[in-house]
């Protein structure tokens, strides 16, 4: 299990972000500010621990905001390249972000060019939406000029910070209704060169599918159209969960709208009764009874038993793929019955459907014990 990352946030952190201050400002009380922030430090969580220190950075430096944003800018490092598993070092500067966006709601100009740098550093997605729901209009017009920035972390932040159902941030419910102005972003980055935007965008229209299913199809339809393999994989990255969904605009813009007559057989389902940690094991065989080829994205799903009873379906991907007439094609999966964060077992009757072109099918059943 990894190690949590609060526990690589320790006040050493705070002492190196005292230090980095106190090099551009000697007047900047170091040894008051880590003494200030260690009071009750070690019992926080990670971003409890960032908005205590960020609380005390409003205590220690200038009281007039301008001010203290230039001291802060002017004693961070240069910009870090992106690493993708997120590691520790660039959330030395989560305590700025929170800061700016805390003082700074009344002053625009001044706290979005300070997010702009530190988004550079860290990331400022979580940071900028207060700005956004204040100066809708003032923010995207920014945005649109950051969308061809050279800096591929402020382009990011473009698509990541309008998402609007960005996990552990707040929502943006103008964005939710009318998504247009987003897309108005999302058209410009669509054929960014750095895959960490392009992956920014599929998922910001994710989220936009998830509740404007058909403008969704519409996009994916439209930028498919002569489209670059970058773009290509954008476009069904940004159709996962739609596709999940069973949605008849996502499957058809991919290709796989049309019902064919192809028949489930085989099915075989082991064991019978499992245990909880165990594993189960999923096989069936599709044949193509028509004259035609199809074009198949082949799925299936085991209904997850919740603990009123209910059933909760969660869905295994397998493979898109054409078939030929009278072509006999074998699935296989084991499923993991191991406990995990994000779902929790509970005994019962769990029942298994196969999925094809958005089409559910029920194929028989396990039975999960303790």
């Amino acid at each position: 299990m990894a190690e949590p990352l609060k526990n690589n946030y320790g006040i050493d952190i705070v002492t190196k972000i005292s230090n980095m201050l106190q090099h551009v400002d000697v007047n900047f009380d170091s040894e008051g500010f880590v003494a200030h922030v260690q009071q009750g430090y070690d019992s926080l969580e990670l971003m409890e621990r960032g908005r205590k220190i960020a609380t005390a950075l409003k205590v220690y430096l200038p009281d007039d905001f301008k001010s203290a944003v230039e001291i802060l800018i002017a004693s961070l490092d240069s910009p870090v390249e992106h690493e993708e598993n997120n590691s520790i070092a660039s959330f030395i500067f989560l305590p700025h972000t929170i800061y700016v966006t805390d003082n700074g709601l009344n002053d625009f100009d001044t706290s979005m060019q300070a997010h702009y740098q530190l988004t550079q550093r860290f990331t400022s997605e979580f940071a900028i939406r207060p700005f956004i729901q204040r100066y809708p209009e003032k923010c995207l017009a920014l945005l649109k000029l950051w969308a061809n920035d050279s800096n591929q972390h402020v382009r990011r932040l473009v698509s990541e910070g309008t998402r609007t159902r960005l996990p552990w941030a707040s929502r943006l419910p103008e964005f939710i209704q009318d998504p247009s102005p987003v897309i108005v972003l999302l058209e410009l980055l669509k054929d960014d060169p750095e895959l960490y935007v392009r992956r920014s965008v599929a998922n910001n229209l994710n989220d936009i599918g998830k509740d404007h299913p058909e403008l969704l199809a519409n996009i994916a339809k439209r930028w498919l159209n002569n489209a670059s393999k970058d773009r290509i994989w954008l476009v069904k990255h940004s159709l996962r969960s739609a596709i999940k969904r069973g949605e008849k605009g996502a499957l058809e813009a991919l290709g796989y709208g049309q019902v064919v007559d192809v028949k489930i057989q085989q099915v075989n389902i082991t064991p019978e009764k499992a245990k909880m940690g165990s594993s189960v094991q999923i096989n069936f065989e599709l044949i193509n009874q028509s004259r035609k080829k199809a074009a198949l994205m082949v799925d299936f799903s085991i209904l997850f038993i919740k603990a009123n009873g209910k059933a909760n379906p969660k869905v295994f991907k397998l493979k898109a793929i054409e078939i030929e007439p009278a072509q006999t094609l074998r699935f296989s999966k084991k499923v993991s019955l191991k406990a995990m964060t994000t779902r929790i077992l509970y005994a019962g009757k769990h029942q298994v459907e196969v999925i094809i072109n958005g089409q559910r099918t029920l194929i028989g059943h396990f039975d999960l014990n303790e």
